[in-house]
C-alpha cells in the first residue's frame, strides 16, 4: 500500500463547495438587482447555505429577500428571516418596494407558506423545524461564542436545506466570527476550523494567529462559502452609483477638573478602564451641552449616540424636541421611534449604538453626534454606518465629543480603524480572486456573464 505524501494529505483535506441548492435562470430574478448582487444571489441559490458579506448599503435587504423568495418559490415551503428589533419592519417596507410579499409574524400562528419575518427576542416562540430555510440578517449575532442565540440557532436549524447568513463584513480580527458562521451554515465546527487552520499565540491559549503557511488556504476556504466585499469593484463590477459620501469627522474636548475619588485626597490617573469611567462620568454635564447646542442650533435631523443612561436622560432634557429610546423601552416605541426618525418625523434621536447602531438606515439624515466614546471600534463603525453608506447624497457629519482626559480611548480608537481599515483589505483581496473564479460555477450554462466588464488582470490579488 502505497503512503501517502504530506501534500497528498493537505490536498486531501481541501473544501469543495458543496452545490446542494437550486438553479435558477439569474435574468428571472428580481428586476431590481444590480448585476453584483444578481450574481451574489445565484451563488447563494446555487450552494443553498451561504454567507453575504456586504459593506452598508449594498443592498443585503433585497439580496435576502430574492433568495428567501427563490427558495420558497422552488419548495412551496415557509421560509423565515431572523431580524433586530425595527429591522423587520425596515424589511417588509423594502419588501412592499420591489414586490416581494413579507409577513411580520409575532407567534407561530402567524406563519404563512412563504417568507415570513420576526425578530431575534422571538426566535424562541417558533419551532424552526417548520421552515426549509432561514435568511439571519445582522448574522454578526453569531459572533459571541457563548452566546444564546448563537448556540440556539447553530443546533436549531443544523438539519435545515436552506440557510443564509447576512452581515456588513465581520470584524478584520476576529476569526472566531468567520468560525461561526462556517459552523451555522453546516460547513465545519468553528473547533475544527481552528485545528486546521489556526495555532495559539505564543504563551496565551486564548488567542489564536492564521498558520503562516496555511494564510491561503484559509482564505480559499472561507471563499468557498461566503462572499465579502466592500464595493462592487471587490468582485470586478462597475462603480457607477457607488460612490461613499465624504465623512466629516470632527472632535470636540472639553476638559473638566476631575474631583477626587471617595477616600483620596487628589486624583491620581493610571488610565485603566476604571478611571475612564469615572472621567466620563464626571464630564456628563458639559459634554451633554455641547451635543445639545450642536442639535438646537440646527433645523436638520441628528442621530445622538451616547454610552451611559446618565448621558441619555439629560440629552433628552437638553435636545429640543428629543426622542429618546432605551433598552428598557416597550418593543411598541422603540419600533416607532426608529421608524419614526427614518421617515422624517423626529428630529433628534437619542439612543445607545447597541440598540439602534445595527441593520437600520438612517441615509435620510446626515448629521450625528457620538457622546464619548467605548473602546468598541465596531460599535463605532456600525453607528456611522446608518447614515454613511452608498446611497446617501450628501456629506455626514460626526462629532465626537470627550474630554481632553480621554484621549486614550480616543487614540485607541483610532489606531484600531487604521488597523480594521488595513487588514479588511487583506481579507478582500485574499478572497477575490477565489470568489470570482467561483461565480462561474453557479451558473454554466447560461449566458449572464455577458454583461459582467472586468479585467481579471486589474484586480489585486495575492
Amino acid at each position: 500500500m502505497r503512503t501517502r505524501s504530506y501534500k497528498e494529505f493537505i490536498e486531501s483535506k481541501a473544501y469543495t463547495p458543496i452545490y446542494s441548492g437550486i438553479d435558477v435562470d439569474p435574468n428571472s430574478l428580481n428586476k431590481h438587482l444590480f448585476d453584483f448582487q444578481r450574481h451574489i444571489v445565484t451563488r447563494a441559490l446555487c450552494q443553498g447555505r451561504f454567507c453575504i458579506w456586504a459593506g452598508v448599503g449594498l443592498g443585503k435587504s433585497l439580496q435576502q429577500l430574492t433568495w428567501a423568495h427563490e427558495v420558497h418559490k422552488a419548495t412551496n415551503k415557509p421560509v423565515i428571516i431572523l431580524a433586530p428589533l425595527a429591522v423587520s419592519h425596515q424589511t417588509i417596507r423594502e419588501g412592499i418596494k420591489f414586490g416581494i410579499d413579507v409577513t411580520l409574524v409575532e407567534q407561530p400562528k402567524d406563519v404563512v407558506n412563504g417568507i415570513n419575518i420576526t425578530n431575534y427576542e422571538k426566535v424562541e416562540r417558533f419551532d424552526l423545524s417548520d421552515f426549509v430555510g432561514i435568511v439571519l440578517d445582522e448574522s454578526s449575532i453569531l459572533k459571541n461564542q457563548t452566546g444564546k442565540y448563537r448556540n440556539a440557532l447553530i443546533d436549531a436549524c443544523k438539519h435545515m436545506p436552506f440557510r443564509l447568513a447576512c452581515s456588513a463584513t465581520p470584524a478584520p480580527n476576529d476569526y472566531m466570527e468567520l468560525g461561526n458562521h462556517a459552523e451555522f451554515i453546516g460547513i465545519r465546527s468553528y473547533v475544527e476550523m481552528l485545528a486546521e487552520f489556526f495555532t495559539h499565540d505564543g504563551g496565551d491559549t486564548a488567542k489564536w494567529r492564521l498558520k503562516k503557511h496555511g494564510a491561503s488556504k484559509f482564505w480559499e476556504w472561507v471563499a468557498a462559502w461566503a462572499v465579502m466585499l466592500r464595493k462592487p469593484q471587490d468582485l470586478g463590477f462597475s462603480a457607477d452609483g457607488y460612490d461613499l459620501p465624504k465623512l466629516n469627522l470632527t472632535y470636540k474636548t472639553t476638559d473638566i477638573v476631575v474631583p477626587a475619588p471617595d477616600g483620596q485626597l487628589f486624583w491620581m490617573p493610571s488610565g485603566n478602564i476604571q478611571d475612564r469611567r469615572y472621567i466620563r462620568k464626571c464630564s456628563i454635564d458639559e459634554r451633554c451641552k455641547l451635543a445639545a447646542e450642536l442639535v438646537n442650533n440646527s433645523d436638520e435631523q441628528w442621530l445622538v449616540w451616547c454610552g451611559l443612561n446618565d448621558e441619555s436622560a439629560l440629552l433628552k432634557s437638553l435636545i429640543n424636541d428629543a426622542v429618546e429610546v432605551k433598552g428598557s423601552d416597550k418593543e411598541k416605541h422603540k419600533t416607532e421611534s426608529m421608524l419614526g426618525f427614518q421617515d422624517g418625523h423626529i428630529k433628534a434621536l437619542v439612543s445607545k449604538p447597541s440598540i439602534c447602531g445595527m441593520g437600520l438606515n438612517f441615509q435620510q439624515s446626515h448629521n450625528m453626534i457620538f457622546v464619548g466614546l467605548s473602546d468598541s471600534f465596531e460599535e463605532l463603525y456600525q453607528a456611522i454606518g446608518r447614515q454613511h453608506r452608498f446611497g446617501q447624497v450628501h456629506s455626514v457629519n460626526a462629532y465626537v465629543i470627550h474630554d481632553v482626559k480621554e484621549g486614550m480611548v480616543i487614540n485607541n480608537i483610532k489606531r484600531k480603524w487604521v488597523e480594521a481599515d488595513s487588514m479588511l483589505e487583506q481579507m478582500v483581496i485574499q478572497m477575490q480572486k477565489e470568489s470570482i473564479r467561483l461565480m462561474g460555477a453557479t451558473q454554466k450554462e447560461s449566458d449572464f456573464y455577458e454583461s459582467v466588464k472586468f479585467d481579471i488582470s486589474d484586480l489585486v490579488t495575492v
